[in-house]
């Protein structure tokens, strides 16, 4: 559930709609933050265009998210 834990970045992970069986189509969205001062912890698809994201806390102070740093991938056009 949302109340989990963020322990790790997401790491070239695409996320597909709810019952989806198969490789990500063009407009299924691929997020990383498998990088330094990466800190996207977990996502959540909603819909085509809206997904819940959850920022990991600074590692110097986890009372902080002060940024949002991951990249997204296999966007279509107009999404």
């Amino acid at each position: 559930g949302s109340d989990d834990i963020i322990a790790g970045n997401v790491s070239k992970y695409a996320v597909l709609p709810v019952g989806y069986c198969g490789p990500p189509k063009k407009g299924h969205l691929i997020f990383d933050a498998c990088f330094e001062s990466g800190n996207l912890g977990r996502v959540d698809h909603i819909t085509e265009f809206e997904y819940d994201l959850f920022i990991r806390p600074d590692t110097c102070n986890p009372r902080f998210r002060v940024w949002f740093n991951f990249t997204v991938e296999n966007v279509k056009e107009s999404q």
